[in-house]
């Protein structure tokens, strides 16, 4: 099962109430598909950076998800047949940690440089 995100934006016209309607809705179809919920973020009408048709503003909602790769197909089906959603977008998320490893190999050839140029001062001494 992979982590997916999917955010869409709902026509500003609509109420406080439609558009949650509107989440509820989706967020079943993540449950009827076996997904897992992992949370859903509600950012509320805010500004848009660009006109989408008339529309200046819009409902932000954002889905963190868990499941098969049904489940974004279908959201992205619906999201076609509805006139109140003006995008959506879904991305799969890493699973891997972003932590750094110290390579060994990079250590190593400043050593093997400072022995040798140690090597030859002490065969400079011994003459």
């Amino acid at each position: 099962m992979r982590l997916y995100e999917t955010g869409f934006l709902v026509a500003p016209g609509m109420t406080e109430d439609e558009a949650e309607t509107i989440v509820r809705q989706m967020a079943d179809v993540v449950a009827q598909k076996n997904g897992r919920m992992i949370r859903i973020e509600r950012w509320g009408k805010r500004r848009m950076a660009y006109a989408i048709g008339k529309a200046q503003e819009a409902y932000y909602i954002f889905f963190h998800y868990e499941g098969g790769s049904e489940i974004p197909l279908e959201l992205g089906r619906r999201f076609r047949q509805m006139d109140t959603i003006l995008r959506y977008l879904t991305l799969v998320k890493e699973t891997t940690r972003n932590v750094r490893k110290k390579k060994k190999a990079k250590g190593a050839p400043a050593a093997e440089a400072e022995e040798a140029a140690g090597g030859e001062a002490k065969s400079r001494e011994e003459v």
